[in-house]
C-alpha cells in the first residue's frame, strides 16, 4: 500500500539517505538508484526494488509515466513498497536535480564469478583496486558498448556505490559484474584458459602488438598504484599504451577504453 511522506525529516527518509555510506550499504545489502536512464535500465533488467520513492509532479514532467505505472503495479502486488513524496522530500533523497522524480532502493546484485557468462571466446575486463566510483562507472559504460562478457572488480570501490550507478548510466545493470579477490579471479580465469593481458607503463610491448582475438581478459590497475605484483606475475603478457607527453599515465577509464576497443578492432566486432 502506497505511503505518502511530506517531511524531509521523516525517520524513514533519514534511514534511506544513510545508504550513501558504504558501511550502511554493506550492512543492509541495499543501494540507491536515481536518474531517468538508470531507473529505467534497472527495471528493464528485472530488478525489483525493495522500496521506491516517487515525486509524481517531477516524474510526470520528466515523462516517467511508464515507470510510475510499473512501480504502482509492483506496489499493488506487494513486491515493492511505494512512497509518494513531496518535492522537498525528494530533494533530500536525490543527489542530482535531474533524477526524474524517482529514487529506487534495490538489493545488492549477485556478483559471484560463476555467474559470469561462459562463452566460446570470452572477453573480460579486470579492474584491480579502482579508487574512484566515477571511473568504474565510466568503464562499465565502455564495457557495455564494447560487448564485454563481464567486468571483474578486485577490491577498491564497491560496485554498489550510487556514484558507480550514476556514472555508468545504468549499465551496471546490463553488464555482468563480479567481485573477487585477486587470487580468486586469477584462478578462475586461468582455469578457463583465458589469456591475461596486463596493462602497465613499464611494459616494452605495445598493446596493439598483442593478439587478443582469442579468450582474453584485459587487466587494468588502480589509478594511483597500477597493477599489483600478483597480477603482473600472473599475466601472460604485459603491454603498454604509448605516452608521448609529460604525463606518466592516462585516466583509468580512458586507458581501459583504449584496451577494450583494441580487442573490438582485432576481432572485427561491430
Amino acid at each position: 500500500m502506497t505511503t505518502h511522506l511530506t517531511s524531509p525529516h521523516n525517520p524513514h527518509v533519514k534511514e534511506t539517505v544513510k545508504l550513501e555510506k558504504r558501511s550502511e550499504r554493506s550492512r543492509r545489502r541495499l543501494t540507491l538508484v536515481e536518474g531517468v536512464r538508470e531507473v529505467r535500465r534497472a527495471l528493464a533488467a528485472g530488478i525489483v526494488p525493495v522500496e521506491a520513492f516517487l515525486c509524481p509532479e517531477i516524474a510526470m514532467e520528466e515523462g516517467m509515466g511508464d515507470v510510475v505505472a510499473m512501480l504502482e503495479r509492483l506496489d499493488a502486488q506487494r513486491r515493492t513498497h511505494l512512497y509518494t513524496v513531496t518535492q522537498a522530500v525528494f530533494a533530500r533523497l536525490a543527489v542530482r536535480e535531474e533524477s526524474g522524480g524517482v529514487v529506487l532502493v534495490i538489493p545488492f546484485l549477485e556478483t559471484a564469478l560463476d555467474r559470469l557468462p561462459q562463452r566460446t571466446r570470452p572477453f573480460f575486463a579486470v579492474i584491480d583496486r579502482p579508487e574512484k566510483p566515477g571511473n568504474l562507472g565510466a568503464i562499465l559504460r565502455t564495457a557495455d558498448a564494447a560487448g564485454v562478457d563481464g567486468v571483474i572488480v578486485c577490491g577498491g570501490v564497491d560496485v554498489h556505490n550510487p556514484n558507480v550507478v550514476r556514472a555508468s548510466l545504468g549499465t551496471l545493470f546490463t553488464v555482468p559484474v563480479a567481485e573477487a579477490t585477486a587470487p580468486e579471479a586469477i584462478a578462475w580465469l586461468k582455469g578457463r584458459g583465458i589469456h591475461l593481458v596486463a596493462a602497465t607503463p613499464d611494459a616494452s610491448v605495445l598493446y596493439t602488438a598483442v593478439d587478443m582475438r582469442g579468450p582474453v581478459a584485459v587487466v587494468m590497475g588502480s589509478e594511483a598504484e597500477g597493477l599489483s605484483r600478483e597480477w603482473l606475475s600472473a599475466a601472460d603478457v604485459q603491454v603498454a599504451i604509448p605516452m608521448a607527453g609529460q604525463a606518466d599515465s592516462l585516466n583509468l577509464a580512458t586507458a581501459t577504453a583504449l584496451m577494450l576497443y583494441e580487442v573490438v578492432r582485432q576481432r572485427g566486432m561491430r
